[in-house]
């Protein structure tokens, strides 16, 4: 299963606006996703209620795992968000 390890960039971590567009993102990526914070736990990248119970903030390292045909493309943009700051205008 392919991952990728990214640092979140957003000045709020995923929290708010910057955990609805990655969990919509992640809904729109047509292959299942899990993000798993520092502590391991894994949720559902695609429901925005698990992201936020995993209270990342600002700097902190996560994983996003994929399964599918497409799991590479899906986690090569998903971690392309995850590393912009989402809260700029």
């Amino acid at each position: 299963m392919p991952e990728r390890t990214v640092t979140v960039a957003s000045s709020v971590g995923l929290h708010a606006r910057p955990a609805s567009l990655f969990s919509q993102a992640a809904a729109k990526a047509g292959v299942p996703v899990t993000l798993t914070n520092a502590a391991g736990k894994s949720v559902n990248a695609a429901s925005i209620l698990g992201v936020l119970s995993l209270g990342i903030g600002h700097g902190e390292e996560v994983v996003l795992k994929a399964e599918g045909s497409d799991a590479e493309t899906a986690l090569d943009s998903l971690a392309e968000l995850l590393a912009t700051d989402l809260d700029k205008d």
